[in-house]
């Protein structure tokens, strides 16, 4: 790799991990906990956040062959904005290595590489600035819907306890599917919010192995049912914003009914917390996936700027590589988080040559119509290929 200064300067706030106390874990469920982290006068700049954003975990754990792998997992922030902490809901997955160690192991005293807040899983009717509550439109009506399943709730804790305490004209409606009543987490918290504003808040949980009164508020949430929500419950012609989040199945579910009802791409907001196999194409901690490249083999040249700095990198055609990976083989600090598509911190935008992107749930159709991609999708096309970091 060649590193230069280069003219360019980051125009955005780049994802950077620091070092981070926690001040408390909470127990939510038996499968789930509530992570504070403490944040100090000197981050807090870095640290603050819009709701609906999230952060990403690093630490190093015992693998399979004992030895020490690095690993990263995003999780949304489930607190409205507040300087000097960051708080995050983490649920055990079946089989889940860091969500299994912190439901297990992590406590108060710990300290964890935390990164600095990304993702755009939020309002764009109500905040302009980070962690400004204040800089909320307090005077227009609005209405919001939001779908939820499992730990999909998290970032739409956030958003809603926000956006309730700003502005008195805010209706808010939320769907929140679970398997059993056990299973739900943040309970008392969506009860506080139900009695603290009666009128403006609409909660309906859907228990999908438990039967409820109302046959509606039974079972999966299939399109027949989500039809006859959006008939009886909601009327989606009035609804200014939507927020999904959930598993890809009950989001594109939601999308396609949606989209039927003729509602407007621009006012539904999604964000996906599985993509159906993640680990395909994982870089190796920050180190990226090892790859042999022949200097005189037929490689692709991938140049790109991060912080103001040119790096350089081969990668062999017939790797296919993502441009992710080749980067982090000559520099650790390039940013990424789930590597699966989904947070959108690896994005970049192409300035020369060209890229395949396998798949895309992060990125607005505005931004790849702008040159932007995920480069832990993107695989190169062209025999040069420069991308930039910072734009």
């Amino acid at each position: 790799m060649t590193v230069a200064e280069t003219d360019a300067a980051p125009t955005r706030r780049r994802a950077t991990f620091h070092s981070l106390q926690v001040a408390g874990v909470r127990r939510l469920t038996a499968d789930a906990i509530e992570v504070t982290f403490a944040v100090p006068e000197e981050l807090i700049d870095e640290y603050d956040y819009l709701p609906g954003q999230y952060v990403a975990l690093r630490k190093e754990l015992p693998g399979d062959d004992g030895e020490l792998h690095e690993v990263r997992r995003s999780y949304s922030i489930c607190a409205d904005p507040r300087p000097g902490e960051i708080r995050v809901a983490i649920k055990r997955d079946l089989g889940g290595l860091f969500s299994t160690w912190a439901n297990e192991h992590l406590a108060a005293g710990d300290t964890m590489d935390v990164m600095s807040p990304s993702g755009a899983f939020i309002s764009k009717h109500q905040m302009t600035q980070l962690n400004h509550p204040e800089s909320i439109d307090t005077d227009t009506e609005h209405t919001f819907v939001a779908v939820a399943a499992g730990s999909g709730i998290t970032p739409l804790m956030a958003i809603a306890r926000t956006v309730l305490a700003a502005n008195e004209k805010v209706q808010f409606t939320l769907i929140y599917s679970n398997r059993a009543a056990m299973d739900v987490m943040f309970l008392e918290e969506l009860a506080d919010l139900k009695d603290r504003y009666p009128a403006r808040f609409a909660l309906h949980h859907v228990l999908t192995r438990e039967q409820r009164i109302a046959p509606l508020l039974s079972g999966r949430i299939d399109r027949e049912k989500l039809a006859t929500l959006l008939s009886t419950v909601i009327r989606p012609a009035e609804v200014d914003e939507w927020f999904l989040c959930g598993p890809f199945e009950l989001v594109q579910t939601v999308r396609d009914e949606l989209a039927e009802l003729g509602v407007d791409d621009e006012r539904v907001r999604y964000e996906l917390f599985t993509t159906g196999d993640p680990q395909q194409g994982r870089p190796d901690g920050n180190r990226g996936r090892p790859v042999v490249v022949d200097e005189a083999g037929d490689n692709v040249e991938i140049s790109f700027t991060l912080d103001g700095l040119q790096g350089e990198v081969k990668s062999p055609k017939g790797q296919r590589e993502t441009v992710l990976n080749a980067a982090l083989r000559v520099r650790q600090d390039v940013p990424f988080a789930c590597a699966g598509g989904v947070c959108g911190t690896c994005r970049a935008k192409v300035v020369s040559g060209s890229v395949e992107m396998d798949e895309n749930f992060a990125l607005e159709p505005d931004e790849i119509e702008q040159g932007y991609v995920l480069t832990c999708q993107s695989r190169p096309t062209s025999d040069a290929l420069v991308v930039n970091y910072d734009a």
